[in-house]
């Protein structure tokens, strides 16, 4: 016989070697279909007269609070469908106002708010979840002066039929978007925490 294996023999001597190789294989399975993503809740239209944003302060001790005259917000929501509930939140920050004149000229300006680079700020919610009851957390983010940074925010809603009424309330540290620069960068004249207070009356849009 000679010492070259056949084609047929060699083929044999293949599979026999590779048998148990191909056997501890695993087999091949079909990629799972991808999630269908949720479907989106209904729109809601705030009620700009009664609802408000407002923030609470203090200067070299004494508090102070103030708010904000334009903004907007958009809005899905659904208790049943918290998956497809969002909201973003539109700040005018050349609105801001604190009932005192020589603080409300200095918001502004770049060492505060710098409007004239950054005149808005946005909040864009992510996950909304249920702590229970009427009480919810929207885990977002927050985009001011051109700094991104992750807010939670929790609140209560009640529902009425179409109507609805959202109180929230979350402390942000204004270090964090550069907001106070120059001799206000530390917190000895205004702290670093600001308590901003979020009320909103909505109605279901048709």
């Amino acid at each position: 016989m000679s010492s070259i294996l056949k084609p047929a023999a060699c083929l044999a001597l293949t599979l026999a070697l590779a048998g148990p190789a191909l056997a501890a294989a695993p087999a091949k399975t079909a990629p799972a279909p991808a999630a269908k993503p949720a479907a989106g809740a209904p729109a809601w239209t705030i009620d700009k007269a009664t609802s408000k944003i407002r923030f609470k302060s203090a200067f070299s001790g004494t508090a102070f609070e103030g708010g904000f005259s334009r903004w907007d917000a958009q809005i899905n929501f659904d208790p049943k469908n918290l998956a497809g509930s969002k909201a973003v939140v539109t700040i005018d920050l050349a609105s801001a106002a604190s009932g005192d004149a020589d603080r409300d000229q200095t918001l502004p300006t770049e060492e505060w708010f710098n409007v004239a680079k950054s005149p808005r700020a946005t909040f864009t919610t992510g996950a909304i979840r249920s702590l229970g009851g009427d009480r919810y957390q929207a885990a977002g983010t927050l985009n001011l002066k051109g700094v991104s940074r992750p807010v939670v925010l929790p609140f209560t809603l009640a529902i009425t039929g179409d109507q609805a009424k959202m109180t929230g309330t979350t402390v942000l540290n204004r270090s964090q978007f550069n907001v106070g620069q120059g001799q206000f960068s530390g917190a000895d004249t205004v702290p670093f925490e600001v308590t901003v207070t979020v009320t909103v009356n909505a109605k279901r849009a048709k």
